[in-house]
């Protein structure tokens, strides 16, 4: 029974348009704890000081669900069929290129778990996209979906690293991945070396120095960089490490069109940018993933770097 309802999970999760699903045994994470402590004690979580709370239901999931048995962990694909153009324009990650992916995968896992009780009967379970914590990579890891590179990211073999990771946490039995995939980064450093901020090392981050945390996370009103010519015109996000990763080459573009980007988004230019309104921010982000960082803090990196486009530009300076 184990064994045909672990196979309809996987199945249906694929019709869903799920990439991949896989399945851990619902228990402590030993060394993935004693590692989350000392990266949250040297400060390398910057100022999400919320990553120190419920450490303990971090790293063990029987601790977020009573009676956790399982957790479900599945992929979703967003890479983008064609990116928004660099030229004359900044840039945000493909992740936020269309509809929040909090919202398009959270109701698919909800008609995933309706599915599975119309062919298990009824269970409990509980389920996450990025709103849980979780170590979802590890917990990806340990659910036989790909390995966790250099540059932090979970990859795949196959398709490479731009997904979405989600869990379902349940009481269910099914049968587990007993098997990890085997680290393929070999003695590739190009996500490290193409780190304008220097925010990576072998297999580490810190957030202080990331592009992505310090445009989306950080909430100061000035950016802790003090070059602005780093942030190579991203405003919110930053894919430098995945777009360098030789196993992206290997990424096919997503199949989910609440993913697309609308018009309005792939016509703007740096001057449009330069002049965003509050207006244009609601109506354009309404259901997006860019809400995260907020107006204020996009005007806020946006200035941060147009100061930088202007003092670079020799006939802007001709102009002052």
């Amino acid at each position: 029974m184990k064994a045909e309802i672990t196979g309809y999970i996987q199945k249906t999760a694929l019709e869903l348009g799920f990439y991949k699903c896989g399945i851990a045994r619902a228990e402590e994470l030993h060394e993935e704890r004693v590692r989350l402590k000392k990266w949250l004690e040297e400060g390398r979580h910057g100022t999400m000081n919320w990553m120190e709370n419920h450490f303990g239901k971090r790293t063990d999931p029987t601790k977020l669900m009573e009676g956790a048995k399982s957790v479900i962990v599945l992929l979703y694909n967003y890479f983008p069929g064609k990116e928004i153009t660099a030229e004359d324009n900044y840039k945000i990650s493909k992740y936020a290129y269309g509809k929040d992916y909090h919202f398009v995968i959270k109701d698919k896992l909800k008609i995933l778990i309706d599915n599975i009780k119309s062919k298990a009967g009824d269970f409990s379970a509980r389920a996450f996209v990025d709103s849980a914590p979780l170590l979802e990579r590890s917990w990806a890891a340990r659910a036989g979906l790909g390995w966790i590179g250099k540059n932090t990211c979970l990859i795949t073999k196959e398709q490479g690293s731009f997904f979405f990771i989600s869990e379902i946490i349940t009481d269910l039995e099914l049968e587990y991945n007993e098997q990890f995939v085997p680290n393929h980064c070999g003695g590739c450093t190009r996500c490290i070396d193409s780190c304008p901020t220097n925010a990576l090392d072998l297999y580490g981050l810190d957030s202080n120095k990331c592009i992505s945390y310090q445009t989306i996370e950080y909430r100061g009103e000035t950016l802790p960089e003090d070059d602005p010519a780093k942030f190579k015109d991203w405003i919110f996000g930053c894919d430098i490490c995945q777009d360098v990763c030789p196993w992206n080459r290997l990424s096919e573009p997503h199949n989910e069109p609440a993913f697309n980007p609308v018009d309005l988004l792939q016509s703007l230019r740096k001057e449009d940018w330069n002049n965003f309104t509050k207006l244009q921010f609601k109506t354009l982000f309404k259901n997006s993933a860019v809400n995260r960082t907020r107006y204020s803090g996009l005007k806020r990196n946006i200035h941060f770097i147009s100061e930088h486009d202007q003092s670079s530009n020799p006939e802007t300076k001709s102009k002052g």
